[in-house]
């Protein structure tokens, strides 16, 4: 399980490299442009990769980003699978990754609770002030 675990890691880093660097040098589609692919996920047979992306807009930039992926779906597999030299090349689903958006909304949470006094500012602690000495 370890191997399988450790290759699926290593696949899904290369996988994650490869379709970057289509959506930034082969992909013509306007509605990818400054899209970042920032998580691939594949299913434990190979055969499922989940993509997950981020693009800096409202939802209609999101939904534009996910027409444009629906449309490059199949040359981006075909590319994939070339590039990487794939026996079985993974279907792909693409996703929009919202944990940027919710580690935003949470650094604005924490930031009204100091601002209320509820949650006190951080302190650094002692042993961390002689570590920088």
């Amino acid at each position: 399980m370890s191997n399988t675990f450790n290759r699926n890691a290593r696949l899904e880093g290369e996988m994650r490299a490869v379709l970057a660097e289509l959506l930034h040098h082969e992909v013509n589609d306007p509605r990818l442009s400054e899209v970042t692919v920032s998580v691939v996920r594949l299913s434990a047979d190979r055969s499922h990769a989940r993509i997950y992306f981020s693009v800096i807009g409202d939802e209609e930039r999101v939904r534009q980003a996910g027409d444009g992926f629906a449309a490059a779906n199949s040359f981006m597999r075909r590319e994939l699978g070339r590039t990487m030299r794939l026996r079985t090349v993974p279907s792909l689903e693409f996703h929009r990754d919202a944990s940027y958006e919710y580690g935003d909304h949470m650094e604005q949470v924490f930031k009204k609770l100091h601002e209320e006094g509820i949650l006190s500012p951080d302190n650094r602690d002692e042993d961390d002030e002689g570590e920088q000495e």
